[in-house]
């Protein structure tokens, strides 16, 4: 699965997590002084609204930096391991992890308009009833005013459209670097087909259990890649936005509360819903066998008269009747679980709100950009919640191929 596409995978992935902590690292530690020797300017002021945020002195400085240790990466591998697929396992790699990085970056960017724009709004709308008396602005005023939420609206719609191209761009180099992927694993097989034809079922699992992995990977990658990515960015955000919460229901005065309740709520979710759909694994993988078992009976029928009879066929489909109401049982109460999860779950920034709300100390803006913020960390640390139903088909796909691999190592 990962040799025929990657050089060295043991290596290369160990090596991945080196490199990419030590570059942390350094980023983290010394952007700074980077900043200084090239001339750039890193200091933190007022968030810059629009597509200008992608273009600051800290982002050029990122951008320069990132893509130079991608190339000193990639070189040296180049040099120590070369492979067939190199240019897309490692350098088309690193610019799906830029790309989705930019995309989450312009999520940041929309987080960051919606303060001004609601605050705006909050300023512009009255109590409405018998006894209000509602203030009247002069026409020059209002034509200010509905220039400047025009004008929000438009820099809204530039990072939709940048988010939707960069949507497209990447969703298309992913489908062409996961079918790189599938193809390096057919070539393998198939190279080594002599030892591996003998295998119950090598057919299908060189045709379609590789093509279940790559499809797979597509969706469940470029999850992993965006709630890693989105994390990164957004868990900043939520700190900076504790500032304007010093209390939550029950609990009280705490540092950063809305950080700290994501992280509780995010692994809360995620350990309930692991040890409540622990048995599914094995029973996808005892699913694909029985069915297995029943489909290569009846291609042995298509050219042999004593194959496939109905008392063999009935017993072959009673254990695959078996296995699928085991697994219906099973999944019932996994989504009773995650469903009752995900519906306290869209409250759940609600509840941790009412004091803050109540004692009326943040704006309606700030308020936008806490449920954005925290709505994004916390679908990031649900990522196993949202996506245990394909890791679950996942792990039975690679258990399949990984015992299919097995007769090739023991040669």
């Amino acid at each position: 699965m990962f040799k025929s596409f990657f050089p060295n995978p043991k290596i290369f992935f160990l090596s991945v997590i080196i490199f990419a902590g030590l570059s942390c690292a350094i980023w983290y530690g010394y952007n700074e002084q980077m900043a200084a020797f090239f001339g750039l300017d890193m200091s933190d002021g007022e968030p810059v609204i629009g597509l200008k945020h992608f273009v600051t002195d800290s982002f050029i400085l990122f951008y320069g930096y990132y893509f130079t240790c991608s190339a000193l990466f990639a070189v040296a591998w180049f040099k120590l391991s070369p492979h067939k697929w190199q240019w897309w396992s490692i350098v088309a790699s690193m610019v799906i992890l830029f790309s989705t990085y930019f995309s989450v970056q312009i999520s940041v960017a929309i987080n960051n308009w919606r303060r001004p724009t609601f605050d705006l709004i909050q300023s512009l709308l009255k109590p409405v009833g018998d006894d209000v008396v509602t203030e009247t602005i002069s026409a020059e005023a209002a034509s200010a005013v509905t220039a400047q939420l025009f004008d929000y609206m438009i820099i809204f719609c530039e990072l939709a459209f940048l988010s939707v191209f960069l949507f497209v761009v990447t969703r298309f180099l992913v489908s062409h670097f996961i079918f790189r992927w599938r193809t390096a694993m057919n070539d393998y097989y198939t190279q080594n087909w002599s030892k591996l034809r003998h295998i119950e079922g090598a057919s299908q699992r060189i045709q379609e259990d590789t093509m279940r992995f790559s499809a797979i990977m597509e969706s469940l990658g470029v999850a992993l890649v965006d709630a890693v990515m989105t994390l990164i960015a957004f868990l900043p955000v939520l700190w900076a936005l504790s500032e304007y919460v010093s209390e939550l229901p029950i609990i009280g005065e705490i540092a950063h509360p809305l950080f700290y309740a994501a992280l509780f709520w995010s692994i809360f979710g995620t350990g309930l819903l692991a040890l409540v759909g622990i048995k599914l694994p094995g029973l996808e993988f005892n699913n694909q066998k029985v069915e297995a078992a029943f489909r290569k009976e009846l291609v042995y029928g298509e050219d042999n008269i004593e194959r496939a009879t109905p008392a063999s066929l009935n017993e072959l489909f009673s254990n695959v009747r078996k296995n699928y109401f085991r697994l219906y049982f099973h999944y019932m109460y996994f989504n009773v679980a995650r469903m009752m999860y995900l519906q306290a779950d869209s409250i759940f920034v609600f509840v941790l709100l009412v004091p803050t709300i109540v004692a009326g100390t943040i704006t309606y803006g700030i308020f936008q950009q806490i449920l954005n913020a925290f709505g994004q960390d916390s679908n990031s640390l649900q990522y196993l919640v949202n996506s245990w139903t394909t890791i679950v088909e996942l792990l039975s796909v690679r258990k399949r191929l990984t015992s299919f691999e097995s007769v090739l190592e023991k040669d």
